[in-house]
């Protein structure tokens, strides 16, 4: 009995509950109430829930963009004749890349 929680769970009092105890109080029917350890289960799993619902919340948000942006790209180029084109163009035209410089 080391621990004060093992001498609890044994029945006995340790001296600085039993100066507490007011005067004349029978010990037999005293009954010493403890405070649960705390538990980390619940808020690492609210931490979790979080993360995975903001992830999931922005993924949306990137995917439903992308569908509104194709949409009205291709609204516009079946209307109007507007088209969107992605050229790429080098920086050197006509002359071959240098070897051995």
């Amino acid at each position: 009995m080391r621990l004060p929680d093992e001498q609890l769970r044994a029945g006995h009092i340790p001296a600085d509950l039993y100066r507490q105890i007011p005067p004349g109080t029978d010990v037999r029917h005293v009954v010493i109430v403890q405070e649960a350890p705390r538990s980390y289960t619940g808020p690492i799993v609210l931490t979790l829930v979080i993360t995975a619902g903001s992830v999931a919340v922005l993924l949306v948000i990137a995917f439903v963009t992308q569908i509104i942006a194709a949409s009205i790209v291709s609204v516009l180029s079946a209307t109007c004749g507007i088209s969107y084109t992605i050229s790429r163009t080098s920086k050197r035209k006509g002359s071959p890349p240098a070897l051995g410089k």
